[in-house]
């Protein structure tokens, strides 16, 4: 019996930068696509990043990887952007707004373009404002528009707690919400390992979680990027690795829950803003954002997280961006 041949996945990346490069590389190692197209205003960059990326292909899975135009959207399954200008040292994600808002002014028209299938993932910061710019100037159903959101903060969270605690940070399930920034919100309420609440899980296993270690852990997770930026200028491994698993989601139809950023309607009293929750990914982009049992002190902190972003939201001349 012949076996009809499968559809290659492709995923084009919008951005060759260090983010955009390093997640073609991970996806790459992860061969959860069997195409990668990198799309940069510097063409020369992306042909040299695809030559790399090819010369390694030995000794990973098969994928082709060009440098590619917006012509290549039309087949694509996943268009990743991660276009614009970067994080300057000591700058908020919100201060970049103006300026990467009149970069996917320029760049989401020339996408939708060539396809109205591909799910749009961003990655540019202020990611969460950058995904409801993303979503009206599309016109696309806001289930085919997500951006990587709180994935990071979550992974920085579980990373920190694992060490607090010693064990494997696979083994621990925290969630970051709300804005992917200064404002957002740690669920200690619904934070466990192995099944157990981190005051239940000290009480057994004799240890202790003091206030002003929580309060340091948030800082750290909150603060990292810019941390690492004063360091060596930019993040991108992380983000990357982040990306690609929501890729592997989608791709996948793994129906897995992630914190990443999308619109957001009725639930937490919260209307017509882009921000992460814990929701479902699958084939379609997202399935449904979940509900979850917050405490007071934790609603009261998304809500004020969302203000921040419709604050941001409002800041944009109207009309400049945004489709009536």
């Amino acid at each position: 019996m012949e076996i009809p041949l499968q559809r290659p996945v492709r995923v084009v990346i919008v951005g060759s930068g260090n983010v955009g490069a390093t997640t073609a590389f991970a996806l790459a190692l992860n061969g959860a696509a069997s195409e990668i197209v990198l799309i940069d205003a510097n063409h020369a960059r992306a042909e040299g990043d695809a030559m790399d990326l090819n010369h390694a292909m030995p000794f990973m899975r098969p994928a082709r990887v060009w440098a590619g135009d917006y012509a290549d959207c039309a087949s694509a399954n996943i268009v990743i952007l991660t276009a614009g200008v970067g994080q300057r040292p000591g700058e908020t994600r919100l201060d970049l707004l103006k300026r990467n808002a009149e970069v996917f002014g320029q760049i989401v028209p020339r996408i939708i373009e060539q396809t109205r299938e591909a799910v749009l993932v961003i990655a540019t910061n202020p990611v969460d404002v950058l995904t409801h710019v993303a979503w009206k100037v599309s016109g696309y159903p806001a289930a085919k528009v997500i951006g990587s959101g709180t994935i990071l903060d979550t992974a920085r969270f579980r990373h920190l707690l694992s060490q607090r605690f010693g064990v494997d940070p696979r083994s621990v399930h925290a969630f970051v919400i709300g804005e992917h920034g200064d404002s957002e919100v740690a669920a200690w309420s619904l934070a466990n390992i192995a099944g157990m609440r981190l005051d239940e899980f000290c009480r057994l296993n004799d240890c202790a979680l003091e206030p002003e270690t929580k309060a340091q852990i948030y800082a750290n997770t909150r603060n990292a990027a810019y941390e690492i930026i004063s360091r060596k200028g930019a993040t991108f491994y992380a983000i990357a690795a982040g990306l690609v698993r929501i890729v592997e989601a989608i791709v996948r139809d793994e129906h897995s829950v992630l914190t990443v950023s999308s619109l957001v309607e009725g639930k937490y009293g919260l209307t017509d803003v882009c921000l992460s929750l814990p929701t479902v990914v699958n084939r379609t982009g997202v399935a449904r954002v979940l509900e979850l049992a917050l405490d007071e002190s934790e609603r009261a902190g998304l809500q004020q997280s969302a203000a921040v972003i419709h604050h941001a939201l409002d800041s944009l001349a109207a009309g400049l961006y945004f489709t009536s």
